[in-house]
């Protein structure tokens, strides 16, 4: 699905967009030795964008910041050229979704380390700082940021986890916070919404597969990491506030749909349903509860319709999970708690 702009104001906005394109190709942006460039992605996100930067301003490490905007029809860039000269935007005609977004941002700039950012968290001063350390362990080629829950005494997550169908499910979320009793085991890769990635590691692998337009990709990536010897960290003292589901909306049939596309991609590309048949069934079972679920609270098909559409999409496309980014412990009947929490 593609949104464009109205025809009545396309002209200009493109004209907006060339114009701060030309200028962000000739800004003096952050000092030479910055060794993070923070990818931030929006589509029409006006003034929660803005709380984003702010709280980025105020890091305590060097950093640059590259604002990638997915055609944005509201008033996005105005605001941050005009609140933000030294922040980098790449302007989009359309919004090409998570994955060509970030993609083309990560390759706007070349420091040694990337942090992809959502444009609805709040960061706390020290959170990049936090969360590149880890990367002192050479092994580590990804790192989970620790997202709290507007308030700050509930986890939204604290990375992924796998089970063996590979649906993915943030680690600790719906948690009350207690920094005392968190941990890496079952870490499988960090989230999407706040991740940080050795740039030579993320372009060792080619970056997003961008036959996903959003949901999934940060699983897909972090398998391929693992695939190719990279460990995933976590740094939960790296804080921030997650809004969430900030771009599509708390289940709306856009985001029930997309999610169902990456579902169906992610199945056939890693092969799921012929692994072995209690990981067949498990995912059989699983996706039928699901598509029930939502055929229920949505009265449509746009579950079903997804899947139908990923697992046609990955049709030639094959890649293997390594076993030891799967989190055994999680059978079915865990599966499907955890999938019942996030409707």
């Amino acid at each position: 699905m593609k949104w464009r702009e109205p025809a009545g104001n396309c002209r200009s906005r493109v004209q907006a967009r060339s114009r701060l394109l030309a200028l962000s190709q000739t800004s003096d942006l952050a000092p030479a030795e910055a060794t993070i460039d923070v990818v931030v992605l929006n589509w029409n996100g006006g003034q929660m964008l803005v709380r984003c930067l702010e709280t980025l301003g105020a890091q305590t490490i060097r950093h640059n910041v590259i604002v990638v905007d997915n055609g944005s029809t509201d008033s996005s860039l105005e605001l941050v050229g005009e609140r933000f000269p030294g922040v980098r935007q790449l302007p989009l005609l359309e919004n090409r979704g998570f994955t060509v977004g970030n993609n083309r941002g990560v390759a706007e700039g070349s420091a040694q380390y990337v942090v992809l950012a959502n444009n609805d968290i709040e960061c706390d001063p020290a959170f990049l700082e936090r969360l590149t350390a880890p990367f002192s362990d050479e092994g580590v080629g990804m790192v989970a940021a620790l997202l709290l829950r507007p308030g700050r005494q509930v986890i939204d997550s604290y990375g992924l986890e796998l089970d063996r169908t590979l649906a993915a499910f943030p680690r600790f979320g719906g948690r009350s916070y207690d920094p005392d009793r968190l941990h890496e085991d079952g870490l499988a890769m960090p989230t999407g919404a706040a991740a940080a990635y050795r740039r030579d590691a993320f372009e060792g692998v080619g970056g997003f597969d961008e036959a996903l337009f959003a949901y999934m990709e940060d699983v897909d990536l972090g398998l391929r990491l693992r695939a190719e010897g990279w460990r995933s960290g976590g740094a939960p003292d790296a804080l921030a506030v997650h809004l969430g589901s900030a771009s599509f909306g708390r289940r709306s049939r856009g985001q029930v749909e997309f999610g169902g596309v990456a579902r169906g991609y992610m199945l056939r590309k890693y092969g799921v349903l012929g692994h072995d048949l209690v990981t067949a069934a498990m995912a059989v079972a699983a996706e039928t509860a699901a598509v029930a679920a939502e055929v229920v609270l949505g009265r449509d098909l746009a579950a079903l319709r997804g899947r139908v559409a990923g697992w046609n999409r990955a049709a030639g496309v094959r890649a293997e999970a390594p076993p030891d980014a799967i989190n055994d412990s999680i059978g079915l009947l865990g599966s499907l708690r955890r999938r019942r929490a996030g409707l």
